[in-house]
């Protein structure tokens, strides 16, 4: 065995990505304090090719230095774009017929595993700000929150790390159906 060279990857180029059909999912980062964690979650969805990144609140915006180090280019083959209130961002992602799923531990939260997805499914992940979770205001709109199952002894993972859990989990079941 042995390792591949990038250029033995046949990854797309920034240009070509751009054309490509992506995975019909928004990820709506609710003031996510870390721009560490903003250029993962660029970098993350570059790797799963969705549609969109949606930045609200607090949460930093390209170009910054520290989500250029965590995103490594990311920045530049992502669809972002940044809403000041979360509560606009994810009406306006239902109007466009999009199904809102809250990353969030509630009374009433779905375990990711169960989680289904029909094939004309257009899916909105909204994660929100590592210390407070998803807005209130955005947990009040909406009946469906899904929770990533854990084992140990802590009760949240990074916002960086759920995302890319999330979108594997979901990105898989739309490419299946």
């Amino acid at each position: 065995m042995r390792k591949l060279q990038l250029d033995e990857l046949g990854r797309a180029s920034v240009e070509e990505f751009i054309q490509t059909d992506k995975t019909p999912i928004v990820v709506v980062l609710d003031n996510i304090r870390s721009a560490h964690n903003v250029g993962s979650v660029f970098r993350t969805a570059d790797g799963f090719a969705i549609e969109k990144i949606v930045l609200t609140g607090i949460t930093a915006q390209p170009p910054h230095r520290e989500i250029h180090k965590t995103a490594i280019g990311a920045t530049e083959s992502m669809p972002w774009e940044y809403v000041e209130n979360v509560v606009d961002a994810v009406k306006d992602l239902e109007r466009g017929g999009y199904r809102i799923l809250i990353a969030e531990q509630t009374d009433s939260s779905i375990p990711l595993d169960e989680i289904s997805v029909a094939a004309d499914d257009k899916i909105a992940i909204v994660l929100g700000n590592e210390v407070n979770g998803v807005s209130d205001e955005v947990i009040a709109l909406f009946e469906t929150s899904v929770e990533i199952p854990q084992f140990g002894t802590k009760h949240s993972f990074n916002v960086a790390v759920s995302t890319g859990i999330l979108l594997w989990e979901i990105s898989s079941k739309l490419r299946s159906v």
